[in-house]
């Protein structure tokens, strides 16, 4: 075969001067160095040799080629197959898109292309040898950044792994915490139900002793009448007095019994964990995060109106302090009047529509359900108003640090900022955990916590210092904003 021949002649003019040696020569044992190449015939021929093909008939219409051509064939068939038609070979160039196609890649792709011509009928010449260091320099280059990039790749997949047991043992912890909180507060309804029962069952047992014993007063007091009148004259005025007084004590006990109504024990479910436990649609959010993607382009806000609004009612005695205020979902706008003791809600039109009389001045405001909120006072109680088509008092609680401005409500628990952390309630006034220290022992606010604002299933709270510090729902600090230009924060609201 002509590769055979190729190869042949190029192995029997290794030790010579030239590379190439005449095919037809090699055959007679001459060695002749090579000048032209027939891919016809697919030999290689001396000058003379060239001479002869050209005049003889056979071979007359031969085209030959440079001696070298076979390094630019060689290239060329390395990758002569298509990437896209596999089936098909490699025999066109397109000049817009400086790339090879097939003749099928040309017919759909590059039409409209121009510069679009068979490889065989271009004038190619020999790569130069900087460009082909170049291209194995970008190959080697190409290789290690493949194997990084797959060590990479190994590495995350092993992390995520790791990650997910880690969220899993989370969520079990999750579920164990609620269930632990959940057998707490049924052991504490169970221990508050026997107490009242215990109460009452001795309080009805002592009735009856009592009416046994008064019963048996009666009767005697009843037969010793039947022998009045045979007694003398200072004895019936004494027996007549004991009497009169065990006839009032008789009758005073009945009274008092006939007054009082049957004991009842009742059982009044706190809708506000049934509804939160209920309602929620899952225990946390798993998210990704890519190590390296763009940061959320900042936001600039553009200031569209401004307007003072006059809330003063009035038999407002005191100029109005709003030391805090509230939306409900519908977008009604709760105010807490401080120096007034008032609750006001405002209309779309931010007239006053209605307000509520509290006892106290307040510290604190927040939604705690459709047409709830729930108001921090200064004599550390909470108390919880209705507002729907009125303001009316509803429970009240007790707290620690109802002076200090600042409560949330999230997930049916209270977040109330006292002199030094916060404190977290349930609904029903028990204390559920308190903030202050890391996990570490470190403090996490550098000075009084002030407001706080709702995001998601985190609490953002200001601390009247430089920032504001972002807690997860397990009271661990998630992000932390520190800057000089932030002095003293007080006020936080979520957009």
């Amino acid at each position: 075969m002509a590769a055979e021949r190729l190869s042949t002649s190029i192995r029997d003019g290794s030790d010579a001067d030239f590379d190439y040696t005449c095919t037809p020569c090699g055959e007679d044992h001459i060695r002749e160095e090579a000048v032209k190449y027939c891919p016809e015939c697919e030999e290689y021929l001396c000058a003379k040799c060239t001479n002869q093909h050209g005049r003889r008939k056979a071979t007359l219409s031969h085209k030959l080629q440079d001696k070298d051509v076979t390094k630019r064939v060689s290239i060329i068939t390395i990758a002569t197959k298509c990437r896209y038609h596999i089936n098909r070979d490699i025999e066109m160039y397109c000049e817009t898109h400086d790339m090879v196609y097939c003749t099928k890649c040309i017919a759909k792709e590059h039409r409209s292309c121009n510069g679009v011509s068979e490889i065989e009928d271009m004038h190619t010449s020999l790569v130069h040898q900087k460009v082909v260091q170049h291209l194995e320099m970008q190959t080697r280059n190409i290789q290690e950044r493949l194997l990084a990039v797959d060590r990479k790749t190994q590495k995350n997949l092993d992390s995520l792994e790791e990650q997910r047991v880690d969220i899993l043992a989370k969520i079990e912890e999750v579920e164990q915490n609620l269930i632990e909180h959940i057998r707490k507060l049924k052991h504490e309804a169970i221990t508050s139900l026997n107490k009242g029962y215990t109460s009452e069952k001795e309080d009805l047992k002592y009735t009856i002793n009592k009416t046994a014993e008064t019963k048996k007063e009666i009767e005697t007091v009843s037969s010793q009448l039947q022998s009045f009148t045979s007694m003398k004259a200072g004895q019936q005025f004494v027996q007549m007095k004991l009497i009169q007084q065990t006839v009032i004590d008789a009758v005073k006990l009945i009274e008092e019994r006939e007054a009082t109504g049957s004991k009842t024990l009742g059982f009044t479910e706190n809708t506000d964990l049934k509804t939160s436990i209920l309602t929620a649609t899952s225990l946390g959010h798993v998210k990704t995060v890519t190590e390296n993607e763009c940061q959320t382009a900042k936001r600039i806000y553009k200031m569209k109106s401004k307007k003072e609004i006059n809330i003063k009612m009035k038999n407002d005695r005191r100029a109005c302090y709003i030391s805090d205020v509230c939306q409900l979902q519908d977008g009604t706008i709760i105010l807490a009047d401080c120096s007034n003791y008032k609750i006001k809600k405002l209309d779309v039109n931010y007239n006053i529509k209605d307000h509520c009389k509290l006892e106290y001045n307040s510290a604190g405001i927040c939604c705690t359900g459709q047409n709830e909120v729930a108001v921090k006072m200064g004599n550390n109680k909470v108390q919880f108003i209705s507002v729907g088509s009125s303001l009316s008092k509803l429970r009240e609680i007790s707290v620690e640090g109802g002076g200090y401005l600042g409560m949330a409500y999230c997930a049916g628990e209270l977040w109330i900022s006292t002199g030094s952390g916060v404190n977290v309630y349930s609904t029903s006034g028990t204390l559920l955990k308190t903030i202050s220290q890391d996990i570490n022992g470190r403090n996490i606010f550098k000075s009084t916590p002030r407001h706080m604002a709702v995001s998601g299933e985190t609490v953002i709270i200001t601390d009247d210092s430089d920032g504001a510090i972002c807690l997860g729902r397990d009271c661990t600090v998630q992000k932390e904003l520190r800057d000089k230009r932030l002095a003293y924060t007080k006020g936080v609201c979520v957009s």
